[in-house]
Order: C-alpha cells, then structure tokens, then sequence
C-alpha cells in the first residue's frame, strides 16, 4: 500500500511528511478490522482503501493550498474522511471531526491516539446545531463534506460553520454541477458563490468532482435550521 500511495501522491503533486505514508497503512488496517464489527466502509480492499479513500481526499490538497495552521471541519466524518487523510498529510492543520455518531468517533479517538495525533477535536453533535454555537458558528478557515445528501442540505450544514473569506467543500459525483447550478438560491441565502470546481476521476472509473465555496458574507441568524426542515424544504 505505501508504495501505491507514494505513487498516488506524487501524481498529485504532493510531497508527504516522511510519517505520512506508514500512518496511513496503519489506518487502513485499522479500519478494515473495525469494519468487520462496525459500519465504516463499503469498501474491504486495501488497495482500493488507499486509491478510494486517501488519494481522493489528498486531491483536497489542490483546492485547499496550505492547510499549515489553518482551521479545517470536517462535517460528517464518518471513518475519518477526508479530514483525516488531510491530517496525515499536513500535521500543523487544525482538524475538528464532526459526527452524530459516538461509536464512529470514539474509534477515530483511538485511531488519532495511536497515530499520535495532536490538534484533533472531535465533537460528537448535529452539524445543525454546532453551527448555531459560539466557537464553532463563523469560525473556520474551512469546511469540508463528502457526503452523498443534495448539495443545499449539505450546503446549509456547513456554511454556518465557515468564516467570512473562508471555504467550503463539497465532494460530490458527477452530478456535481447540476447540484451546484440547483443551489444557487440556497448559496445567496446562505453568504456563499461557486468559486471553482475541480474534476477529477478516481481508480474504479467514477467520476468525482470538488466544489469550491467562498463564504463572501455572514450567514443570517436563523441559519441553520432544524434539520427537519432542511430535509423537507432545502433552499
């Protein structure tokens, strides 16, 4: 896996922390195991762990630039993606996991304390309402969902949570821009333009586009809602 991970790296221009690599094969592992008594992953083949899971959320490294220093959420985490590969390649970020699922982030607590992870919190919550809290609420430098729920959901989730300037985003497939074009009304309510969208396909053949928000102006008050309401009437 190292090896298929150097090269996957290096195709995206990256340079990885010399620990980076062995961190993420002991991830792996990590997650195969637990998946076996825990619902983490559809996917059960190493390689495809690395091709599916990291390389993708490396290409974030391309959207984002520099994340050394900065404040990054990651909203519905899940097994760790893409917030952790993210970390593993750049230790100096400042990474929130963010989940309503305390199995889910109890392991990841274990994960990062095996990896010897410093500067992760994890927050057992809705992002609905964390985004409502002082501390969270227009304080990150970014935002990150890979989440399969309709953009505007996904969108009124995680602007709230994001600073003025900074950005969101969303790892969507290849209706993507459809998506975004739907959630133009959703992005004027909510303080956020398209800046950009970056394509990219990944090793099965799927298509995977990355969709760059920028907050340009604060989120209103009443943003967001309760998520029932989210559901039912997306912006």
């Amino acid at each position: 896996m190292k090896e298929l991970l150097a090269q996957g790296l290096a195709r995206l221009g990256l340079t990885p922390p010399p620990a980076a690599a062995e961190q993420m094969e002991i991830y792996a592992g990590l997650l195969l195991e637990q998946n076996k008594v825990m619902n983490l992953t559809a996917i059960t083949d190493p390689e495809q762990v690395a091709r599916l899971h990291f390389l993708d959320s490396a290409a974030l490294l391309g959207c984002a630039g520099d994340l050394s220093g900065r404040t990054l959420i990651d909203v519905g985490t899940g097994a760790g993606f893409p917030g952790m590969a993210l970390k593993l390649l750049c230790p100096e970020l400042k990474l929130t996991l963010l989940d309503s699922l305390a199995k889910r982030l109890d392991w990841l607590a274990a994960v990062c304390s095996r990896l010897g992870l410093e500067d992760v919190e994890i927050v057992h919550a809705r992002a609905e309402e964390q985004g409502l809290k002082p501390g969270f609420r227009d304080h990150f430098d970014f935002a990150t969902a890979r989440a399969v729920a309709d953009l505007r959901v996904l969108c009124e989730l995680c602007l709230p949570l994001v600073e003025k300037g900074g950005l969101f985003i969303a790892m969507k497939g290849p209706g993507g821009m459809e998506e975004a074009e739907a959630s133009a009304h959703a992005l004027s309510e909510l303080g956020a333009v398209l800046e950009r969208s970056e394509k990219s396909v990944l090793s099965d053949g799927a298509e995977r586009i990355n969709l760059i928000f920028r907050k340009v102006r604060s989120t209103p008050k009443k943003y967001p809602r309760n998520f029932g309401q989210i559901k039912k009437h997306p912006l």
